[in-house]
């Protein structure tokens, strides 16, 4: 029998808690994408995140633990073998990825593909180095725009992404020109998490600016997840953001594409209201896309901010019968080198009016905690070769 008859699970895309034990094979050492944002900036009020607990998570400068929390509050560790978006979120739904996904950070991508992107799609490459998204467009946007060649970069996750001016590439030719990318990089040797197509607006440096109609064509994930089994139930799956990409649609039956992280959760508030049977997952990116990978402490804890007044207006939204999680991803600590994720561990906050109790949750050794309770909830099981334990009897 069923408990909760709505299940909204947000992903703060990128919000670690600290780093792991086995961080410092990742190149992370001290890490702490939430603590370390709260020393940098100057004032960081996040009233309804703390009243969940995320404060008893790691120590903040401005923000104090909850003696008695409004809901029960821990950390996951990642147990899958990476630090990058669909690593964490497939793990979030039971699978764990014990090989790592295909990085090109370091030198970009072999003459080979590139030759094969150029005969395939009838456009000459240029870029092809690991930078981040507005450094490329300053540097490059304009011979793309005089030229008609293609630009094509990386970063530290794996992912191939194309740019494209929106007046002069054209969407339905940054489209095509991924899918033919996507389909190149099936081979195991180029095999990319995700090929990204990246349209802009503007016309000279200083104009340029990425446009919400990014699309992400990602690898389908090797296996069934907490996903499929809900929907092959009968249950609604609704996605919110980028989770419909990160999962190819597999076991999403309504998807909602935001434009920023404040849309989607106007997005999930609007859904709020409605009247579904499961789940509603949302992965909010800007949290990531545009201060973490950014290195820009301010402007991180302000997106968190603005976050925490929206999640102030959910919370008085849900019923009885909804329960709430709040989870990560990775980590992406604003203050660290370099520009790429972190991995560390990942909060977990739950709560539904209905709860009598609250408190701190042991450490839970996978992200797949969430998927297992999301499916324990609704009584379905999860899909063979999956992992992680439900936590539902322990939110009382």
């Amino acid at each position: 029998m069923e408990r909760f008859k709505r299940v909204f699970v947000i992903v703060m895309d990128s919000l670690g808690v600290g780093q792991m034990e086995d961080s410092p094979e990742f190149g992370d050492v001290g890490v702490n994408t939430l603590g370390h944002i709260s020393e940098a900036a100057e004032s960081f009020r996040i009233e309804n995140l703390q009243k969940l607990g995320m404060a008893n998570l790691t120590p903040l400068k401005q923000v104090k633990p909850m003696e008695k929390s409004l809901g029960y509050y821990g950390k996951l560790r990642e147990r899958s073998k990476g630090k990058d978006t669909m690593t964490g979120h497939w793990e979030l739904m039971g699978l764990e990825v014990k090989t790592p996904f295909k990085t090109f950070s370091e030198h970009g991508f072999p003459p080979e593909l590139i030759a094969e992107l150029e005969k395939r799609t009838g456009r000459k490459i240029i870029g092809n180095k690991s930078a981040s998204g507005t450094e490329i467009l300053e540097e490059l946007a304009e011979e793309e725009i005089a030229t008609g060649h293609m630009i094509v970069y990386t970063s530290a996750d794996s992912v191939l992404q194309i740019c494209g001016n929106e007046e002069t590439f054209g969407l339905e030719e940054l489209y095509r020109c991924c899918e033919i990318a996507r389909e190149i990089t099936m081979k195991d040797e180029w095999r990319v998490g995700r090929v990204i197509a990246r349209p802009y607006v503007g016309k000279k440096k200083g104009q340029f600016r990425r446009t919400s109609n990014r699309h992400d064509y990602a690898l389908k994930p090797f296996g069934p997840t907490a996903l499929n089994a809900l929907k092959d139930a009968g249950l609604d799956v609704i996605s919110v953001g980028k989770i419909k990409d990160i999962f190819d649609g597999e076991g999403i039956t309504e998807a909602y594409k935001s434009k920023s992280s404040v849309h989607g959760m106007e997005q999930t508030i609007e859904l709020a209201h409605k009247d579904f049977h499961g789940l509603c997952f949302v992965n909010l990116v800007d949290f990531d896309a545009l201060w973490g990978h950014r290195r820009d402490p301010e402007g991180y804890a302000a997106e968190i901010e603005r976050f925490d007044v929206l999640l102030g207006e959910l919370l008085k939204l849900l019923k009885e019968e909804d329960l709430l999680i709040i989870t990560a991803d990775h980590g992406n600590d604003p203050t660290y080198t370099g520009t790429d994720h972190t991995r560390e561990k990942v909060p977990f906050l739950a709560y539904s009016p209905s709860m009598e109790g609250s408190g701190e949750l042991p450490e839970g050794d996978t992200f797949a905690a969430v998927g297992a309770t999301v499916a324990a909830n609704f009584g379905v099981p999860m899909p063979e070769g999956t992992i992680g334990e439900s936590v539902l009897e322990k939110l009382r």
